[in-house]
């Protein structure tokens, strides 16, 4: 199994050596052809010249200059182009094959072996094309013009182009050793982050849940995956500290009534203490405490379930909160707090039953931690596409440190456990999951020594 550093290197210098073979394709294509293009209109414009510089060699007393017309005939042959000029009467001037056929046949040959070690598959031959010779607009003669063709290449066409294309493969063979280095650093520079991260998720994974990344890029997707591995991490971290405070919760909650129980019914069982109806009332009561707790865990656990069913109706917000009011009226009155709601009345859809719950749950948590003479709110705002509901006292308030905490079981910001004070400490992760499971939101603001606010949201339009 390849690396990734081997992969990203392999795939990076695939793709570049396919770009860099296409573009040397390409170019080498493209300047082909200009160059062929380039040949022939060089090869036009030549033939227009020699039939200007031969009308120039023809005087008005229709006499042909016969030094200059070898001179121009010897010069073209060196261009490669055999030239042969007729009188108007159809008599021959000059011919390039009689003046020097060994050098005309020489020349051919030259131009065909151009060609073939260009073009091995090449398939030309002599072509011949006759041009009007005319001067003081009156024609005087004919010019045919010969040459190897379809087009030829000369000794410095030749080695023009095969320059050209020893440039262009120096220039690919160059690309593909920078694909090469430059894949080999990008790969190192993208797979070495990754590979620390890796380290850090394989050290988290054996139980080094301290184990952190700090490793800083320029990608902005790498800083992404080493933040969510060191969130994770501290996810982790703080899960395993909730989980062995849990279960020390746990072991605490159990241990008070069991630990009564076994008091008294060996105090009992001793004859220390007689069988009777207040001993026994005692330890039924430590009994019932085990069961609500354990009642509790159940309901909980039902309560975080995805599939957990609700029964939904919609009533108005007035309806819940003041029967929740009668409900808590003896023990406002007892602890002389005042309860006030304030706000709208908007329609609420969720299963009527267990929002009672929440809020009983809320104002139980207030009232337990609220003076006499203070007072606890219920703020109703009806929104758009939610209903906000807020919850606010004003009693002792919650510690900075706690808050992050205080949704989880068994946590109570109460250290000292007293049962004047703290329940089986699951009360607020029931109000928790019972507000997610209507698929809003329950958010806690406090201040130590002024007061609590829970602010739920709930959305409009379920059912």
């Amino acid at each position: 199994m390849l690396s990734l550093r081997a992969r990203l290197t392999s795939s990076y210098i695939l793709v570049s050596l396919i770009c860099i073979i296409l573009i040397s394709v390409l170019a080498n294509l493209f300047l082909e052809r200009q160059f062929r293009q380039y040949i022939r209109d060089n090869l036009a414009s030549q033939n227009k010249q020699l039939i200007s510089l031969i009308s120039r060699a023809y005087h008005p007393n229709s006499q042909w200059n016969q030094s200059d017309i070898t001179e121009i005939g010897m010069n073209a042959l060196t261009q490669g182009l055999i030239i042969k000029l007729q009188g108007t009467d159809g008599s021959v001037i000059w011919d390039a094959t009689q003046h020097n056929n060994g050098l005309c046949q020489e020349m051919m040959l030259h131009m065909a072996e151009n060609m073939l070690s260009r073009y091995p598959n090449w398939k030309g031959g002599y072509v011949e094309n006759s041009y009007p010779v005319v001067k003081n607009f009156k024609e005087v003669g004919t010019i045919k013009i010969g040459y190897y063709g379809p087009f030829y290449f000369k000794d410095t066409d030749l080695a023009f182009i095969n320059t050209l294309n020893e440039i262009l493969m120096g220039v690919t063979v160059l690309a593909i050793f920078i694909a090469l280095f430059s894949g080999s650093f990008i790969a190192k520079r993208l797979s070495a982050p990754i590979a620390k991260v890796i380290h850090t998720a394989q050290e988290i994974a054996t139980g080094n849940l301290a184990a952190r990344s700090g490793e800083k890029t320029n990608i902005k997707e790498i800083n992404q995956l080493t933040q969510a591995i060191n969130n994770l991490g501290n996810s982790l971290l703080q899960q395993e500290g909730l989980r062995k405070r849990l279960t020390a919760d746990v072991a605490h909650e159990l241990r008070t009534p069991l630990a009564t129980l076994q008091s008294h019914l060996e105090a009992m069982i001793d004859g220390i203490w007689k069988f009777d109806q207040q001993r026994l009332k005692v330890c039924h009561q430590e009994i019932l405490r085990i069961n609500r707790m354990v009642a509790e865990l159940e309901k909980l656990t039902r309560y975080e379930q995805e599939n957990l069913t609700l029964n939904y109706t919609r009533f108005r917000s007035k309806d819940l909160f003041d029967g929740i009011a009668v409900t808590f009226e003896p023990e406002l009155h007892q602890k002389g707090v005042e309860l006030r709601i304030s706000g709208t009345d908007p329609w609420i859809t969720g299963d009527r039953d267990k929002l009672n719950q929440v809020f009983i749950n809320l104002i139980a948590n207030s009232l337990k931690f609220t003076p006499k003479g203070g007072c606890i709110t219920i703020d109703v705002i009806d929104k758009p596409d939610t209903v906000a509901i807020g919850v606010k006292d004003t009693g002792s308030g919650i510690a900075p440190d706690d808050l992050p905490y205080i949704f989880e079981r068994f946590y109570r910001a109460d250290k000292s456990r007293n049962r004047l004070t703290g329940g089986s400490g699951i009360g607020l992760a029931i109000t928790k999951a019972i507000i997610e499971a209507h698929r809003g939101t329950i958010a806690v603001k406090s201040e130590v020594g002024v007061g609590s606010e829970f602010i739920i949201t709930l959305p409009k339009g379920l059912g």
